[in-house]
């Protein structure tokens, strides 16, 4: 399973620095944004699991932040990390939506607890993904290969396997490039380039259309702008 990807939107660097560094220590995946405006853009992106939101920024606000986030992301948890601890300050982020309040200064062994609370609360388990049907055919996502009634199999690799699951697992919604590229890969956008998923992607379809010509939908959707969706062609079969 993917560690959760964790935001950290913090002007000071040495706050910001110790932070990201517990996170990464315990498991996760830290992005990091040094004012409200990068911040926005970090925690809209697809993908995140939790963002740890600084009030007083340059750029934009924190509570200003959240609000936009709110927009975008209605759910996604956020906990606000401040020096403003008065009750009213603390009222109005959790009535804006924040999910958790921590006043600075704070201890890593107390930040690291209400991470994992908020995300014991938020991350839903994935449901485990047996088998997909697609047409006359069978994808084995264990055994990592595609049957056709013909008994003609097909290899996946192990990355075109998470690819498809991770759509799969995913089919409410498109999945941008990035996202596969931090889900899967496990890396950055600075790390490989997204042309490395769209040629995986058409590795995948040309494996998973039927040999025999039968016609049954697009496995995977092409979404402009986007990215990628699992398609109607895809029926799941979950243990």
């Amino acid at each position: 399973m993917p560690k959760a990807r964790i935001v950290v939107v913090e002007d000071e660097p040495a706050i910001r620095r110790g932070v990201s560094d517990a996170l990464r220590l315990t498991g996760y995946d830290v992005t990091e944004a040094a004012d409200g405006a990068a911040g926005l853009v970090e925690a809209s992106s697809g993908g995140i699991d939790l963002v740890l939101l600084d009030l007083l920024l340059p750029r934009k606000d924190g509570l200003e932040v959240l609000a936009e986030l709110r927009k975008v992301h209605p759910t996604r948890p956020v906990i606000i990390l401040t020096a403003r601890g008065g009750e009213e300050d603390r009222v109005r982020g959790l009535k804006m939506g924040a999910d958790d309040y921590v006043v600075k200064p704070f201890s890593a062994k107390e930040l690291l607890a209400r991470v994992e609370a908020v995300l014991r609360r938020t991350m839903k388990p994935a449901a485990v993904i047996v088998s997909v049907k697609i047409g006359k055919g069978c994808v084995d996502l264990q055994r990592r290969e595609v049957r056709w009634n013909s008994q003609d199999r097909t290899d996946l690799s192990e990355t075109e396997t998470a690819v498809l699951k991770y759509l799969i697992e995913n089919r409410e919604r498109a999945v941008s490039r990035e996202e596969l590229l931090g889900r899967v890969w496990g890396i950055g956008t600075a790390g490989l380039e997204t042309r490395a998923v769209d040629m995986h992607v058409a590795r995948l379809r040309a494996k998973l259309k039927d040999p025999n010509g039968d016609e049954h939908g697009d496995a995977i959707i092409t979404v402009r702008a986007t990215g990628y969706m699992a398609g109607p062609g895809l029926c799941v079969k979950e243990g």
